[in-house]
């Protein structure tokens, strides 16, 4: 019998280069399948983790030691890597630069697992394309991070956001999408982040996340939901969409929108107070809520 999961983040993870407004610089073994899987699995979820690197690169195995989350992952001819010059202390302004890129994922490279979420949790353009994100929907809810389908690496390695080209064809396999306020922006030609959200859903996707550096909206056809960020600082403004979606993706399988909206926006609010991925508990979430959300 297959091995069974709540969730399989799916993802490469990148040798981070973080350097502040003030020019310090930490390095890490970060990307969007390392904030995500440790906020799915340290939420109590039974949490899958598929990643793909050179192994000379990085010890993969000691990066998730604490996570909670088994690890599945298989060598690349490259490491992800990616240099983030941050240009204020929100960390809202920034420039990326590829320092190196993953091999694409393909579907018969996953583990032989049950998982109710396929999420996908990538970093640039390529790493996913429009069939894994079809044959996945055969299998379970697919969760897409819209970053990785518009972030594309310019020939000078700089990091700019296209269009997504294919959306209207894949969007109707999405059952949860995130995107922050600029890459709705860049999907619709929005700036109202409800009319966007309306609009993703109009072209097929089933519930629609955007976060914002004020607060974290949903949508499901029906109603627009929001709910305030209350981080205290922002030393851990690194991976906040990536915490803010797993939650939401997780808690929603037993949970209605309100729920997983104000866990999420609590687990992401509680992560940014502190650099690297999450590393409390459900209980510690909970009493953050009674502490700021109640």
């Amino acid at each position: 019998m297959k091995k069974q999961y709540d969730v399989l983040v799916i993802g490469p993870v990148s040798l981070d280069h973080n350097i502040d407004y003030q020019g310090n610089e930490r390095r890490e073994v970060g990307g969007a399948v390392v904030a995500s899987g440790f906020a799915a699995a340290r939420s109590g979820n039974k949490t899958a983790l598929f990643t793909k690197l050179n192994p000379a690169d990085a010890d993969v195995e000691a990066r998730f030691q604490n996570s909670g989350a088994d690890l599945y992952w298989k060598p690349s001819k490259a490491t992800c890597s990616i240099r983030n010059q941050y240009f204020t202390a929100d960390k809202e302004k920034r420039s990326c630069t590829s320092m190196g890129v993953c091999d694409p994922f393909r579907f018969a490279e996953l583990p032989d697992i049950e998982t109710g979420i396929y999420h996908f949790a990538g970093l640039v353009y390529g790493d996913f394309d429009g069939p894994l994100l079809a044959e996945a929907a055969k299998h379970g809810k697919v969760a897409v991070d819209v970053q990785c389908l518009l972030r594309h690496v310019e020939p000078d390695r700089t990091m700019a956001f296209h269009d997504w080209a294919e959306k209207k064809e894949y969007l109707p396999y999405i059952d949860y999408l995130k995107t922050d306020a600029a890459e709705a922006e860049i999907l619709t030609g929005l700036t109202d982040r409800a009319e966007a959200a309306k609009l993703l859903h109009q072209w097929g996707a089933k519930e629609v996340l955007i976060t914002h550096n004020t607060e974290v909206l949903a949508y499901d056809g029906e109603r627009i939901y929001t709910c305030p960020i209350k981080a205290r600082n922002l030393s851990g403004r690194t991976g906040r969409g990536d915490t803010t979606f797993a939650g939401y993706i997780t808690e929603r399988q037993r949970a209605d929108i309100q729920s997983a909206l104000l866990y999420c926006t609590a687990l992401v609010s509680l992560k940014m107070e502190t650099p690297g991925p999450f590393q409390g508990s459900r209980e510690d979430v909970a009493e953050y809520i009674r502490s700021f959300y109640c």
